[in-house]
């Protein structure tokens, strides 16, 4: 695939690893020929490469399929999820999913990234709901401060956050997965 071809969220192969284009920048100078500076994120481990190219040149592209899973159970360090056409169920290790574990409830539908018949990636949904076990106690009292109060908090899946302080035990928060922040409080759930 020639460089020119190249544009945001197409997926590349460098050294035979996946490579995702996260943002592809050109530019031409007075003379010679264009550039075009990739930003590129390692669909294997998450790091990230910025990489220049010049007008003409090839690269290959990375041939992937993407499909709806829905997250049915951890069968030890292994995460099942289940095609949902298919009914076909796919063992995840725990390392592909990185903190994205944090954020798993079963039933939930999520993308997931194939290459050669390989998970390489999945993509939750950007907002998850998720009920508050145990929250820690006794917060000091608010003072005259500009800084809200927060506590931390266990969520069902075992992930340990910051919470704002009227948040308790059994209320259900929406948390971003991408950052892994408190968005609000949603309800309460028995």
């Amino acid at each position: 695939m020639e460089i020119e071809d190249i544009h945001k969220n197409v997926k590349i192969l460098i050294g035979g690893i996946p490579y995702n284009v996260d943002e592809a920048e050109f530019m031409k100078p007075g003379k010679g020929r264009a550039i075009y500076r990739l930003k590129l994120r390692n669909l294997v481990n998450g790091s990230t490469a910025d990489r220049t190219y010049h007008s003409g040149e090839k690269v290959e592209e990375a041939h992937t399929t993407n499909f709806e899973g829905q997250y049915l159970y951890q069968e030890g360090e292994h995460y099942v999820f289940m095609n949902t056409e298919t009914f076909e169920q796919l063992l995840i290790d725990e390392k592909l999913l990185g903190n994205k574990k944090d954020f798993l409830k079963e039933s939930m539908v999520v993308s997931i990234l194939m290459m050669a018949d390989q998970p390489i990636d999945i993509t939750l949904p950007t907002f998850v709901e998720l009920k508050v076990k145990v929250v820690e106690s006794g917060v000091a009292p608010k003072r005259a401060t500009i800084t809200p109060q927060t506590k931390s908090a266990v969520l069902e899946t075992g992930y340990t956050m910051a919470v704002p302080a009227f948040v308790k035990e059994g209320d259900v928060i929406k948390v971003d997965t991408r950052t892994g922040g408190y968005v609000e409080r949603v309800g309460t759930k028995k």
